[in-house]
């Protein structure tokens, strides 16, 4: 669904009236997807989750500090071998939460600890909402395309706002949303692709891809399994030397080594301006789409070992 909302917004941009109803049914989207986040998410069980202090504090310093190091790193590539906006887009993947479906999903499948990456990638979600807008502010506002002014305060309406305000309401719709959980599911999807599109083709109508080369995109998918591969390698090992279990260590390498395309790519939209928006959100895509390839295969092999 993500690539054929790319292909349709790089073939049939919307111009004028058009491309303003999108923006305000994105905007609309993208406020509600916070709001259900919010209101499905059991405080009491990330509470709980606090405790194993070690296993959660890995996993948020993978997300929130490894990581972003990494993505700075990536920033001394020479311009002629990736453009400066697309390094900006791979600083922003960095400073991301982790996933929450595909992290829990896969720590299953490779027997890990479920209720440990159930935890750690809610924790790294609630934490990301508040932390990655700083972040970006601090570590991209610098830069060229870095966020615009207005970006804290459309984070704190479109954002964190619906998000405590889903907490506020979650004793009562909590269950409810739980017990059906294909509304979120279908809420999460119709926001992406939304967003995908919108930004995709509001570069299409500016004439933004201009630059994007088939070699650009194909470094950028080596960077970005550099990146992923990196990660992978640091929270495996990094959770041995903390002394984890096995079950931990999965659950680790699981949450420490993903960054969120639900909550980064909507969040495109609300910190840049949507010149740029697009551009950054390339790297998310790229990356959502070879860590599921890449991790779904770890966690059969490492299901296979358990046996």
């Amino acid at each position: 669904m993500i690539v054929a909302a790319l292909v349709l917004g790089l073939l049939l941009p919307v111009t004028g009236a058009a491309a303003a109803a999108v923006d305000a049914v994105r905007d609309g989207a993208i406020v509600l997807l916070f709001l259900l986040y919010g209101a499905r998410m059991p405080t009491r069980d990330v509470l709980r989750g606090l405790r194993r202090w070690r296993l959660q504090g890995s996993m948020l310093a993978a997300t929130f500090l490894v990581f972003p190091l990494l993505g700075l790193a990536t920033q001394l590539l020479p311009d002629a071998v990736l453009a400066p906006d697309l390094q900006r887009g791979l600083l922003y993947l960095s400073l991301l939460p982790s996933t929450v479906q595909s992290s829990v999903v896969f720590t299953s499948v490779a027997r890990g600890n479920v209720a440990g990456a159930i935890t750690g990638a809610t924790i790294s979600n609630v934490v990301g909402v508040v932390v990655t807008p700083l972040l970006v502010t601090v570590l991209m506002s610098a830069s060229a395309g870095g966020p615009q002014a207005g970006g804290i305060t459309g984070v704190l309406l479109q954002v964190l706002l619906p998000f405590v305000v889903g907490q506020c309401v979650q004793p009562w719709a909590g269950g409810w949303l739980r017990a059906h959980a294909s509304l979120t599911r279908v809420t999460d999807r119709a926001t992406i692709v939304l967003v995908v599109y919108a930004a995709v083709s509001e570069a299409t109508a500016t004439g933004a891809w201009s630059h994007v080369t088939l070699g650009a995109l194909l470094v950028l998918l080596a960077v970005c399994g550099v990146l992923l591969a990196a990660m992978l390698a640091l929270t495996w090992r990094g959770g041995a030397w903390l002394g984890l279990d096995r079950a931990d260590r999965i659950a680790l390498l699981m949450c420490g080594s993903k960054k969120s395309a639900a909550t980064g790519l909507p969040m495109t939209v609300v910190l840049f301006t949507p010149a740029v928006a697009a551009s950054v959100a390339l790297p998310v895509i790229v990356f959502h789409q070879l860590q599921l390839t890449v991790c779904a295969l770890i966690a059969r092999r490492l299901a296979a070992s358990a046996r």
